[in-house]
């Protein structure tokens, strides 16, 4: 896996006086979007009780007990947010399907709360821009509650290719609730862990090259990262304005579509994911399978998903992936390039406290503070992105030409154009790996992320079951603009296959009987 994809702020993390979970706290333990506003539709349970609720939760689950680390900070605002919320309530007013529904944002999204935006770094711990971001602008009109913020990898792991999926100097480690000693994986690992331990009811992640389907396939979890352009990316630290986006994750497609709904701006692709959904839509579509090579175990789970897909109807034609050369090397050379000039256009509107306003002073503070920002891993893309040509460099331009054509025209378009297919399948990621302090990220399976991502391509993934005690993830990818149609391919899916299953916090990966031999 690409290093790209994939301690507590003082400032913001307010717990309430009693942690202690009350008893009349409403049940939000794998809990939807649907449910919490169901409760609090039938008077059961106000937005006020859910915040308090996952307050609670956080306290006892994240912070201490299997101490996840998936949430940097929590809201000092959130509970006001929730007050005004259930008397628009009360006086009638329902601004939508989020309204008083408690989400967390990832780190690296900026929110107009008290809370700074770090993206994992001590070098922007003083980052407390109070602007929304667009996409948090979008969820807070439409009723959402802002609960707080989650971990990530530190600068959505672009700083090196030795990184350590889920940790930053901020927030620490952020474990796989599934099995501790794995990677929650992709710089969304706060989001994709949190959402999994129900410490809110959806989250939003960002991605690039698999920061938000990896940590929700070994989450078990729905994440969708939408075309490109169809969710704004401003007021977002950034790595890549040709690949990066916000994109929501959730424990069902329903959530997923319903979060999307409202985050996605004006246009040709914005429509009402949610109201589209339909158990029907596999009926007749035809289907490209995409077979990598993966273990026998992921490979029978991933044959059982296909069966549910004929079964639901869909037309299954098998396809291989192209060649594809220098693809990898393309991307990179893109995102080096435009990591350097969109970083310091981001530094330079952050407020005067932040004294790293360019990438260069950004390296030369982690330097200085090497024991807490690199111990572990260097920043040698970070001094590879320094070096660059910039946004005019003619190497630039032709790498951005060249793999925007190999993931694209050769790549997912001549795929699905030889099968006749709109959506292309195959798993999203193996299991987690282990999370290792020395070698940092250790992978060599199966990933879904890289066509999708350089193509700008919606891309969906679906839980589908354990392999060896861990989620893994089913893929759905289509065209520009194909949100609709993945979604919609999802749901149906999830719907037959049922396929989610719980996280039960343990130490290491129920992998089942052998270690100890037959003696």
């Amino acid at each position: 896996m690409r290093a790209w994809m994939t301690g507590l702020m003082m400032a913001g993390a307010v717990l309430p006086a009693t942690v202690a979970a009350a008893a009349a706290d409403p049940v939000v333990d794998e809990r939807s979007v649907a449910d919490l506003q169901a409760t609090m539709t039938a008077g059961t349970a106000s937005s006020v009780d859910l915040v308090r609720a996952y307050q609670r939760r956080i306290a006892a689950i994240d912070r201490k007990g299997p101490t996840l680390r998936s949430v940097i900070m929590l809201n000092p605002d959130a509970l006001a947010q929730a007050r005004a919320l259930d008397g628009e309530r009360r006086r009638g007013r329902i601004r939508g399907p989020l309204h008083g529904v408690p989400i967390l944002i990832k780190d690296n999204i900026e929110t107009a709360d008290r809370m700074p935006t770090t993206a994992g770094s001590l070098a922007l711990k003083d980052n407390m821009t109070r602007r929304d971001a667009p996409v948090v602008a979008a969820l807070r009109a439409a009723g959402a509650v802002i609960l707080g913020k989650t971990n990530l990898s530190e600068w959505a792991n672009i700083r090196s290719t030795r990184s350590m999926s889920g940790w930053s100097a901020v927030g620490g480690l952020v474990r796989n609730p599934y099995a501790l000693d794995r990677t929650a994986c992709g710089s969304s690992s706060g989001s994709g862990a949190a959402v999994a331990a129900s410490l809110a009811a959806a989250a939003v992640g960002t991605e690039t090259d698999g920061s938000v389907v990896c940590p929700s396939s070994v989450a078990g979890l729905v994440g969708m990262k939408p075309t490109i352009g169809l969710v704004s990316g401003v007021h977002v630290v950034p790595i890549s304005h040709s690949q990066d986006t916000p994109g929501p994750m959730a424990k069902s497609v329903a959530d997923a579509a319903a979060l999307l709904s409202v985050m996605a701006v004006p246009g040709p692709g914005r429509r009402d994911y949610a109201a589209g959904l339909s158990r029907a839509a596999l009926s007749g579509l035809r289907v490209a399978v995409l077979r990598p090579d993966m273990t026998p175990d992921l490979a029978a789970k991933y044959q059982v998903a296909l069966d549910v897909l004929k079964a639901a109807g869909a037309v299954l034609v098998e396809v291989e992936r192209p060649k594809l050369e220098g693809l990898g090397e393309a991307e990179l050379l893109v995102l080096k390039t435009e990591l350097k000039a969109d970083l310091d256009a981001y530094l330079a509107t952050t407020p005067a406290a932040v004294k790293t306003r360019t990438l260069e002073r950004v390296i030369a503070f982690d330097t200085a503070n090497a024991g807490t920002e690199m111990p572990f891993f260097g920043q040698e893309l970070f001094e590879d992105a320094v070096k660059t040509g910039g946004l005019d460099d003619p190497a630039y331009k032709a790498a951005r030409a060249k793999s925007l054509r190999l993931a694209g025209v050769e790549g997912i378009d001549a795929m699905l154009k030889t099968a006749r297919a709109t959506v292309l399948v195959q798993p999203t990621y193996g299991p987690a790996w282990l999370s290792d302090t020395v070698y940092g990220d250790q992978y060599g399976g199966p990933s879904a992320s890289e066509l999708p991502a350089v193509a700008g391509y919606p891309h969906l993934t679906v839980p589908m079951g354990l392999v060896d005690g861990l989620p893994v993830g089913l893929s759905f990818i289509a065209t520009k603009f194909g949100d609709a149609t993945v979604l919609g391919a999802g749901y149906a899916y999830e719907q037959r296959a049922k396929a989610r299953v719980a996280p039960r916090y343990l130490p290491t990966a129920d992998a089942g009987p052998g270690l100890d031999g037959v003696r």
